[in-house]
């Protein structure tokens, strides 16, 4: 099986906005899954536990932000 890589043929979205797209539903989708483990350490009384996965929920809301940012400026140039 030969490896290609995708350089926007095929999706017609170049590499890098590309990854601008995936890096912001990753983060998205990790503070979601965060909130899981959140609830998840409260319920087992892990409060520390707890507040690392806090802390990475908000890391990684701010790291969507900070991509959404960058979307909406190059979207609209």
């Amino acid at each position: 099986m030969s490896t290609t890589q995708e350089t926007g043929g095929i999706t017609g979205t170049k590499d890098k906005d590309y990854n601008l797209v995936w890096f912001v539903e990753q983060c998205l989708s990790n503070a979601l899954r965060l909130e899981t483990y959140i609830g998840d350490a409260e319920r087992g009384g892990d409060t520390e536990l707890a507040d690392l996965f806090r802390r990475a929920q908000a890391d990684s809301r701010k790291g969507a932000e900070q991509g959404k940012a960058l979307l909406r400026h190059r979207m609209s140039g």
